[in-house]
C-alpha cells in the first residue's frame, strides 16, 4: 500500500512539470501578434470629409432650431394671448384660441420628433457611409504598419492603452489622402468600368 502511495506522490509532483515544460516551450514558439488600436468616431468625425459632413449636419440642424424656435414663439404668443384675453372672450372666442393652441402645441411636439428622427437617420447614415469608405483604408494602414490586429478604442471598455498602437491619426491621413474633402463623391454606378 505504501508503494502505491509513494508512485500516486511521484506522478502528482512530476505530471504538473511536464506541463508547465510544455507550456514553456509552447510559449517559446508561440508567434507574436502585434495588435494596434483605433478611435473610430474620432477618425470618422475629424477626417476632412467628416469635419465637412458634420458641419452641413449642424446647418441644417440650426436650420431646424429656428424653425421650432418660431414655432415655440407662435404657441407662447397664443398662451399669452389666452392669459390676456381670457375674461374679455367670448365662450367661443375662448373654445377656438384654446383650439388653436392645442393644435400649435401638437405641430410643435411632432415637428420636434420628427426633426430628430431625421437628424439622427442623417447622423448615423454620415457614420454608416464614412465608415464603408474608412474600412479598406483601416486594413492597408494595418498592412503597412505590421499590425495583425486593429481593435476599436473603447473609453469604457479600456482603460490605457499604448500610445504608441494609436493607429487613429495614420488612418485620418491616409482616408484624407484617398478621399480629399473638395472632391465631388461619385455615384456608385459611375465609379464602375
Amino acid at each position: 500500500m505504501n508503494r502505491f502511495l509513494l508512485i500516486a506522490l511521484v506522478a502528482a509532483l512530476i505530471l504538473p512539470a511536464a506541463g508547465i515544460a510544455q507550456t514553456a516551450e509552447t510559449a517559446v514558439h508561440a508567434p507574436t501578434v502585434k495588435i494596434g488600436w483605433m478611435n473610430v468616431s474620432q477618425a470618422i468625425e475629424t477626417c476632412d470629409e467628416g469635419v465637412r459632413s458634420f458641419n452641413d449636419l449642424q446647418k441644417y440642424v440650426d436650420t431646424k432650431q429656428g424653425e421650432r424656435d418660431a414655432m415655440m414663439r407662435e404657441a407662447e404668443d397664443l398662451r399669452s394671448k389666452l392669459e390676456v384675453q381670457a375674461a374679455r372672450l367670448t365662450d367661443e372666442a375662448l373654445m377656438d384660441l384654446e383650439e388653436k393652441l392645442r393644435g400649435q402645441e401638437t405641430l410643435l411636439q411632432r415637428f420636434s420628433e420628427d426633426t430628430q428622427r431625421d437628424i439622427d437617420t442623417r447622423r448615423q447614415r454620415l457614420y454608416l457611409t464614412i465608415s464603408a469608405k474608412m474600412a479598406p483604408i483601416i486594413e492597408k494602414v494595418a498592412i503597412d504598419l505590421g499590425y495583425d490586429a486593429i481593435q476599436i478604442f473603447d473609453q469604457q471598455r479600456d482603460a490605457w492603452i499604448n500610445p504608441a498602437l494609436n493607429v487613429t491619426e495614420n488612418v485620418i491621413k491616409a482616408y484624407n489622402q484617398a478621399y480629399p474633402a473638395g472632391a465631388p463623391t461619385l455615384p456608385a454606378a459611375a465609379k464602375k468600368p
